[in-house]
């Protein structure tokens, strides 16, 4: 009953558009007549045009409904063959020696600073091979380790600030594995309206392939603690040419645009770095 009110409203509010469009204009048999030019019908038109088209401009007049799930989105849109947890880390600098230690169960992936963006910025890529279990054992690890201690003490004199997110990596996306360089890198964040995480994900399962050509597609992660409903996207280029190169050609591959068209409305703010990798980076 709800559901049948709802298309019922849209479709007057649908009827009032289509008036609108209409007001003013002479109909003819074979089209509308305006200033002495015979252009064609509304119905015309709409015949002439792709029909998906037609549809996304109807539904872009009406306000999203964000439909009810009964599944957490990490559930479903996380991969399920591991239990990797990543942790990004803005403006902090890294102990290369807990990377290269085996007695942490964790990885360095990459470590860069920006160079277009958030200047006097460090970004800080981990992996936890074991979930948040890993990521306990490191912290109580960390806290018996005198020499990070001190580190963490000098460290503290000289950061204006820092932040960090506990994500998860998408199903669909690449695990971010080492590669050679020289590369720079674009770290996309999104910030997503809340209920829209899933909606997101099934436009992008389907999006990711026009995005392997140049095997640009680095990782792709969204939020479970500090902001949430963040999506990051990275991505390898040669250079800033070969990222607007790549980025174009995307738009060469038919559905792209459809995809565009449907997650724009899905975000509130994004944010682009351009970003360097450091000496000790696995992601060269």
């Amino acid at each position: 009953m709800v559901i049948a009110s709802i298309q019922s409203s849209q479709g007057k509010m649908a009827n009032r558009v289509l008036q609108k469009v209409g007001n003013g204009l002479k109909q003819t048999r074979n089209g509308v007549q305006r200033n002495g030019q015979v252009i064609l019908t509304i119905r015309s038109l709409s015949a002439s045009t792709n029909k998906n088209r037609e549809d996304s401009w109807f539904k872009s007049l009406f306000v999203r409904k964000v439909d009810p799930r009964k599944d957490a989105h990490s559930q479903l849109l996380a991969k399920k063959e591991d239990t990797n947890l990543y942790k990004i880390q803005c403006s902090e600098e890294v102990l290369p020696s807990i990377n290269a230690d085996s007695h942490y169960p964790c990885e360095l992936i990459g470590t860069w600073n920006t160079w277009y963006g958030e200047q006097d910025q460090a970004v800080h890529l981990w992996r936890y091979r074991g979930g948040y279990p890993a990521l306990t054992e490191v912290m109580n690890k960390l806290r018996q380790n005198k020499e990070f201690m001190e580190y963490r003490n000098e460290r503290g004199k000289m950061l204006l600030s820092r932040r960090n997110q506990l994500l998860l990596e998408f199903s669909f996306w690449n695990e971010p594995n080492p590669r050679p360089g020289p590369n720079i890198y674009e770290l996309r964040s999104y910030q997503l309206r809340p209920g829209t995480m899933i909606e997101w994900g099934n436009y992008w399962a389907r999006a990711i392939e026009f995005r392997q050509q140049n095997s640009e597609a680095v990782g792709g992660f969204f939020s479970q603690i500090g902001s949430l409903y963040m999506v990051h996207h990275l991505w390898a280029y040669k250079d800033l040419q070969s990222r607007e190169d790549t980025r174009n050609a995307a738009w060469q591959h038919e559905g792209w645009d459809e995809v565009v068209y449907y997650t724009v409305p899905l975000i509130q703010h994004m944010e682009s770095r351009i970003m360097i990798p450091m000496k000790t980076s696995p992601l060269k």
